[in-house]
Order: structure tokens, then sequence, then C-alpha cells
């Protein structure tokens, strides 16, 4: 091989190097509780955030310290809906998971499975009824009934003007006595993110 010949050959390898490295992906691991917001969007940091202040707002109102003194236990608790009333996909069921993580590992409360949940834990005594042994069977009609349901929504307004958007959510969560269904508690929670214009362009 000539000279010639040998320099196009590294100007061809280096060509395909370069062209490589430049349109490889790169993966930047970071710490969970690390704050990333790329698109303005609600993200997990919103949901993580959101649903600890307030739980934490919820636990510290007047109806959890009124039925404990007056029923001499914990307030059995449900998550119910929570409705996406914004224009985005946002993965509700994530926030409820939330929700429920903050009220169960809060001790302050007794926390019940789900209507999902429940149903699938009803098939399972009724499979173990019929097919485990008598002392190992879990009984039917031993649930234990929940006394309030969280429930509520998630909205969004959009502002646009000169150079930037405006993203305000806004979280409204109501816990409700199922029995009388009486609003023991209302919680509000707003979020505003400036967007800049240039995060919008193709």
């Amino acid at each position: 091989m000539n000279l010639k010949k040998l320099s196009l050959c590294l100007l061809a390898l280096t060509f395909c190097v370069s062209m490589f490295a430049c349109s490889g992906q790169r993966v930047t691991r970071v710490n969970n509780d690390q704050p990333i917001d790329l698109s303005g969007n609600w993200n997990d940091t919103d949901s993580r955030l959101v649903s600890q202040e307030m739980i934490t707002d919820a636990l510290g109102s007047a109806w959890l310290r009124d039925f404990t003194e007056k029923q001499g236990r914990r307030p059995v608790v449900i998550v119910g809906d929570v409705l996406n009333m914004t224009e985005e996909h946002i993965n509700t069921g994530t926030f409820v998971q939330d929700l429920a993580r903050n009220l169960t590992n809060s001790g302050r409360v007794t926390f019940v499975a789900s209507r999902d949940q429940r149903e699938a834990l009803r098939d399972e005594r009724a499979d173990q009824a019929e097919h485990a042994r008598a002392s190992t069977v879990s009984q039917q009609g031993n649930e234990t009934g929940a006394d309030f349901m969280l429930k509520g929504q998630i909205s969004s307004m959009l502002d646009t003007g000169s150079g930037a958007q405006l993203i305000v959510y806004q979280v409204d969560l109501e816990m409700i006595n199922i029995e009388t269904n009486e609003r023991v508690w209302m919680g509000n929670k707003t979020i505003r993110k400036v967007v800049s214009r240039n995060r919008f362009r193709a």
C-alpha cells in the first residue's frame, strides 16, 4: 500500500471515529433526590414533593386528632381517584402511590388496599379456600373498612408571554368521611414554572 492510499485510509478511519463519537448516546446517572426538569411538564419531582407536603398538612389538621380522641384508634384511610384535568399526559397512578406511601409511612393512620388490590386479594382468598390447607386459609369477610377516602385532581393553566411560558399546576386534595360524606380536610398546592421560549423551538 503506497503512502497516498495509507493516508486516505487513516483519514477515513478518523472520520468514522469522529462521526461515531458525535452521534453516540451519553447517559449520566443522577441522585434520586436531585430535581431534574427538562420540559417544564409535571414530573416525578413534582409528584414526590407535592405528596410529601400535602400529606404533612393533612395529618396536621384537626380531623385526625378529633377522630383518634373520639374512637381511641387510628383512622383507616384509602386513596381514591386523582383526576388529571390538564391537557398533558400525567401518570396519576405514580402520584397516588406517592400519597399512599407517605400516609402509610407516617404511622399515624392505618392504610388499606385500593379497590383493584382488594379484588385481587379476594380472588386469592377464594383460591385458598379451594386449594390450601384449612389451617392456612385466609378467611373472607375479615377486611378492614376505611373510615376516610383521600381524593382530588391536578389541573393546570398556561400563560405565554414574550420569550417565555408560565405553567401553573394546581393540586387539590380532600379527605372525606366515607360514612357521612363530610369533607374533613381540603388542601391545595400550586407549582409555578417559567420555561424559556427557545426550549419549544424545533
